[in-house]
């Protein structure tokens, strides 16, 4: 593979491996403040055991999600210095703003959540993992509008410097900052990030009911996450639609691969059963339509014309398949994470909720599928923006680093595979080791130790 090739897996590779981190930090500490916050206003201990089991689990993936992240950015050296140089007055901007004031403020005070305990009053004690989970959502917030500049660059202009080189010089922070396109991605992202939260709590939870084990903690703990799960899905499904009114307007190219149109015209039907032939420029399957949903669902406007990809020129395409089917997957798993956490509330009402066992099991069985739908809507969002890696203004290929060899790129990825993957092992051993011992089996660990030195 050739030096782009290689810098694109690695990236990627990286990337997917933080967001696997990423989505569990935004919703378990959203409802490890939730919890500790219900204690505060009921002295109930059942919810101080609630937020110290979870807010355990938390930490764990915490500290590994700040790992991957730090070693992602190096790349933005490494690997795509030309892209560095070209967009950095902008890219830069943003991403220190979340290393200064985010960041920082999320790891002065999970210091005072983990060493807190008995040292300050217990409202001080929730405010510190409210002001964590407050920064966590802030620090997407620089992240995502960054990316969303990306997608869709505002607010700059091209000069050339005194070695005639040209680079984007941003001439409008506020219109970086007001940017649709990167508030949509915001709340579409923090949001998936909380159906995580929910799934791996109710997940967990399930394992625990189908073997009688704590019920009421469990019961509980599994009845807030599929409160808080609903909530956020229909969250997800709503920024969703909205997304992808912005995608239609201003990224054609990505819409029209992910619904396969290949010929510009009004009233678009929806197939529900399609396959893409790239190569023939065509669909080999077009079965059940829903008439003119698509051009409802990009502009709602039924008769709205939505161009084909033939109009575009070959090499300003997107990768077709991975686009669409990564779309398609994505939205089934959507709605199959609405239809679970329906039933969720529904049963876990029920007094003998434990005895539903198949599905406690499926629950258990489903604490991937956010985490899945999750990367497929990056695939959507990345793969969906080729050729372009800042849209309309420079191409992917014009990025990466010219300075790099093969040999370089390659021992890096490798590097970085072997690297990951055994975090993902500590990752998976830690998170099950706690996970399963339940929250009288030395759950609290350090926290509750820190809390009787004080």
């Amino acid at each position: 593979m050739d030096i782009l090739t290689l810098s694109r897996w690695q990236f990627a590779v990286t990337c997917m491996f933080h967001f696997i981190f990423v989505p569990l930090t935004l919703g378990l500490s959203i409802l490890t403040a939730y919890f500790e916050t219900r204690w505060v206003q009921t002295n109930d201990d059942t919810w101080l055991r609630m937020a110290k089991f979870w807010g355990k689990l938390f930490l764990i993936n915490f500290a590994l999600g700040v790992v991957t992240g730090i070693t992602m950015e190096f790349q933005f050296g490494m690997n795509w210095a030309d892209y560095s140089r070209y967009v950095g007055d902008i890219f830069g901007a943003p991403l220190a703003i979340e290393a200064t004031v985010a960041f920082f403020l999320e790891s002065v005070f999970i210091g005072v959540w983990i060493f807190g305990w008995d040292k300050v009053s217990k409202r001080v004690h929730a405010l510190s993992i409210w002001l964590v989970a407050i920064a966590t959502n802030l620090s997407a917030v620089w992240i995502l509008l960054a990316n969303g500049w990306m997608q869709h660059p505002v607010g700059y202009h091209l000069a050339t410097d005194a070695m005639g080189q040209t680079r984007a010089e941003m001439i409008d922070f506020g219109a970086l900052l007001t940017n649709t396109y990167g508030w949509y991605m915001f709340f579409h992202t923090v949001t998936s990030g909380y159906v995580v939260g929910a799934f791996f709590i109710m997940g967990i939870s399930a394992w625990h009911l189908l073997r009688k084990n704590n019920l009421d903690f469990f019961k509980r703990s599994f009845r807030t996450a599929a409160i808080f799960g609903l909530a956020s899905i229909i969250a997800v499904i709503a920024t969703g639609d909205f997304s992808a009114i912005i995608v239609a307007k201003t990224q054609p190219a990505k819409l029209a691969a992910m619904e396969a149109v290949w010929e510009t015209h009004r009233g678009v039907d929806l197939y529900l059963l399609q396959v893409p032939d790239s190569a023939a420029e065509r669909n080999s399957i077009e079965m059940i339509g829903l008439p003119k949903m698509v051009s409802i669902l990009s502009f709602h406007k039924p008769d709205a014309e939505v161009k084909g990809l033939k109009d575009f020129p070959r090499d300003l395409r997107p990768p077709v398949t991975p686009t669409f089917w990564s779309f398609r997957f994505m939205v089934a798993l959507g709605f199959y994470m609405m239809l679970m956490t329906v039933f969720g509330v529904w049963l876990s009402k029920k007094p003998d909720f434990e005895d539903y066992g198949l599905f406690l099991k499926v629950m258990l069985f489903s604490i991937p599928v956010p985490y899945l739908a999750g990367q497929l809507g990056w695939i959507v969002t990345e793969v969906g923006r080729q050729p372009w890696i800042v849209y309309g203004v420079l191409k992917t290929a014009d990025g990466v680093s010219s300075s790099i060899s093969t040999t370089q790129v390659t021992g890096s990825l490798l590097g970085f595979i072997l690297f990951y993957g055994g975090l993902g092992i500590l990752d998976i051993y830690l998170l099950t080791k706690f996970a399963r011992k339940g929250p009288q089996d030395g759950i609290s660990g350090f926290v509750e130790m820190e809390g009787r030195r004080g």
